[in-house]
């Protein structure tokens, strides 16, 4: 079973706009509302290439209510924790010639919630799959992914962390079975400048040295380069497509890479496919479906550096 956490999830409002103006009474001409968390997304498409998930994390007051409701509806379980105070966030996202956005806090997570979410965790076997993804609430300990990974070291859990700077260095003992930095990201991590592929490399072999089993690097457009724990070096250069969407690409890699990797279990065909559904992703309006993941499939091409 693969499972996903969203610890901070929101109903996504999007209102498309001509012109904003501030100050001023705005109307927007078209509105979506979506259960927002990168978990939730990543549950989203790999539940859209018919493979079982289970989405967990922290939902509260009616919105809670109307993101169980709206994941129900993508087809996969959710065992969320449900919080007796406050009220699951609303994002407001407004599309115009530029793009705005306000974002909710979120409820307070207490003790005895977190505790019934670790209880879940403990149900988890051998060779099942875990994500943890996206922003920690202020309410919860800022070493929560650090606990997680603790608790279930040693259990044979292939844990995948998609997170940033000081929340993923903190991680690498725990031996994350992928981590995705950008390419900036990686810059950031290590402090330099990075101007070309072998200098790509070498830095993502060098989070490898602190702990990381494979370092998957999105280049955007032009791409994704993975280092695998065998000790091998694949890129995919970009799909071509229309970018329409800049939410969710990245959640869809990662949701693309573990679909292909338990296809065969070969990391080349992890690259493909994790690099289809996040171009596919890019270029829908929302989470792409499985027909755009398909076609953009198709496209793409793997070769070992």
């Amino acid at each position: 079973m693969i499972y996903t956490i969203t610890f901070n999830p929101s109903l996504d409002y999007i209102m498309h706009v001509d012109c904003f103006e501030e100050g001023e009474t705005n109307r927007s001409k078209q509105e979506e509302i979506y259960p927002g968390g990168k978990g939730f997304n990543v549950s989203t498409i790999l539940s859209r290439l018919n493979l079982e998930t289970t989405a967990l994390g922290f939902v509260a007051g009616f919105t809670g209510e109307e993101i169980v409701k709206e994941l129900k509806e993508r087809g996969f379980d959710c065992d969320l924790c449900q919080l007796e105070n406050g009220l699951s966030r609303i994002n407001v996202k407004m599309k115009g010639a530029k793009e705005t956005e306000i974002n909710g806090s979120g409820p307070d997570i207490p003790q005895e919630k977190l505790d019934e979410l670790f209880d879940k965790l403990n149900q988890l076997q051998e060779n099942d799959i875990l994500v943890l993804a996206g922003s920690i609430p202020s309410s919860l300990p800022n070493d929560i992914y650090e606990q997680i990974m603790k608790k279930l070291d040693q259990q044979g859990i292939k844990i995948i962390v998609d997170a940033t700077n000081d929340l993923l260095k903190k991680v690498l003992p725990y031996h994350p079975f992928l981590i995705k930095p950008n390419h900036r990201e990686l810059e950031e991590l290590f402090n330099v400048k990075i101007e070309n592929q072998e200098d790509l490399i070498f830095y993502a072999r060098k989070l490898q040295e602190q702990g990381a089993i494979n370092v998957l690097v999105s280049l955007g457009k032009d791409g994704a380069i993975l280092v695998s724990e065998d000790d091998h070096v694949y890129y995919c250069a970009g799909a071509k497509g229309k970018l329409l969407n800049s939410v969710g690409s990245g959640d869809s890699m990662v949701a693309g890479f573990i679909a292909g990797y338990l296809k065969e279990k070969k990391y080349d065909e992890a690259l493909k496919l994790g690099s289809a559904c996040g171009g596919a992703t890019a270029f829908s309006e929302d989470l792409a479906e499985a027909s755009m993941i398909q076609e953009v499939y198709k496209q793409l091409k793997v070769e070992e550096l």
